[in-house]
């Protein structure tokens, strides 16, 4: 009973960055990037509709299960194979390991796409982006969480991290190796699972925060030369400014430090 259930839903998420793999290493190497991979280029602060597609598919699934029976149905039937698995406090660490592993395959040398101001620009942009998004919608939409304690549900704001840090890594060294990008969303996507076996967040919830966080990260790559352009002008080069946020699963908040 638990298989298949399960099974959509690993299958659903992990489509995001595994839809044409093949059994081969190189044929699926270069599947993962044309599966992840938009052109234009979204580190380079390049539009296209294309990029679009998997978060607003995503997130479409989870409004669409606001409203759906047959949805609604298979959100009941997943959490009723999974809630009485053990629990587990793992997804508390999980959503920002991601994020986290730029900075440190950074500070062990293994260069990304941007130097420490531009990713840290990208990155609070990104957490600023999708935080708005999470609070506004689960304080409109009022959905009741699987252990029934509270109404806000929809959508899951720890699986929104995990995905917005994949992406993040993914952007940052998907020209390094591809298996970064593939590390990054299997943890976000272990992260989302979590959160279905702790009995926190319905399928819908963790598959709606799964596009937020990655639109929300391509948001920040498209805003990173305005923001730039508006905070730093050519005079200011010696200036380092760095935003640092955080999230502890029920408040949010950031620093803002300045060097001159």
């Amino acid at each position: 009973m638990l298989l298949k259930p399960l099974s959509c839903v690993l299958t659903f998420l992990a489509a995001t960055m595994l839809m044409n793999a093949q059994v081969n290493e190189n044929d699926f190497i270069q599947a993962t990037k044309d599966t992840l991979a938009t052109h234009p280029d979204t580190s380079k602060g390049e539009f296209g509709y294309k990029q679009l597609i998997i978060p607003g598919v995503l997130i479409g699934y989870g409004f669409a299960a606001l409203n759906s029976k047959s949805l609604d149905n298979f959100d009941k039937d997943v959490r009723e194979d999974l809630k009485h698995n053990t629990h587990t406090d793992i997804d508390q660490f999980t959503l920002y390991a991601p994020a986290a592993a730029v900075y440190a395959l950074n500070a062990f040398g293994v260069k990304g796409k941007h130097n420490f101001k531009d990713r840290t620009i990208v990155y609070a942009t990104a957490f600023l982006l999708s935080n708005l998004t999470v609070k506004t919608l689960k304080s409109t939409t009022d959905v009741t969480r699987p252990n029934g304690l509270v109404d806000n549900s929809f959508p899951s704001g720890h699986t929104t991290a995990a995905f917005l840090g994949a992406e993040f890594l993914w952007q940052e060294y998907k020209d390094v190796s591809v298996w970064y990008g593939v590390a990054g969303y299997t943890v976000a996507t272990a992260t989302g699972i979590m959160r279905l076996t702790n009995d926190r967040h319905w399928v819908s919830d963790i598959v709606a925060g799964a596009g937020i966080g990655i639109l929300s990260t391509k948001a920040a790559y498209w805003l990173l030369d305005p923001i730039n352009n508006l905070l730093f002008s050519s005079k200011e080069e010696k200036k380092t400014a760095m935003l640092l946020p955080f999230y502890n699963g029920n408040q949010a908040g950031g620093n803002f430090v300045m060097r001159f």
